[in-house]
């Protein structure tokens, strides 16, 4: 019997982010490298300079173009991550509502996690329709 190489699951964060400039690095400093491979900011029309601040941190940038409110932040933001290959998302937001040492990992890795969905309390990945 041959053992077959399991690829290692795709985990993207999402950022719906609106004048988030002041608090952006501090949220982006703190994500979990080992746990995630892509961090995308999704700008809805910010008046700061979020989009220059995340572009020089290397985060994937989406901008709108006018506010579309939080729903349509997140809207875009699940479609992007999907149409980039994502298998989980993570939202964050980028305001440091919630730390992300401790919201992207709870002790423990995000894709065996996500294997064992059907067990209480596992993390379940759900497909979202464009």
């Amino acid at each position: 019997m041959t053992e077959t190489t399991r690829r290692p699951t795709k985990v993207v964060v999402v950022m719906p982010a609106y004048d988030a400039a002041r608090t952006l690095y501090q949220t982006w400093k703190d994500i979990p490298t080992t746990s995630v491979q892509e961090c995308i900011l999704v700008d809805d029309a910010s008046t700061d300079n979020t989009v220059e601040l995340a572009r020089g941190l290397g985060i994937h940038v989406i901008e709108h173009a006018t506010n579309r409110g939080y729903g349509g932040n997140q809207k875009t933001c699940y479609t992007e991550a999907l149409a980039r290959g994502a298998e989980i998302v993570i939202l964050l937001h980028p305001d440091y509502q919630y730390d992300p040492r401790f919201s992207l990992v709870s002790g423990v890795s995000l894709p065996r996690a996500a294997r064992g969905r059907n067990r209480p309390g596992a993390i379940s990945p759900r497909r979202i329709s464009p």
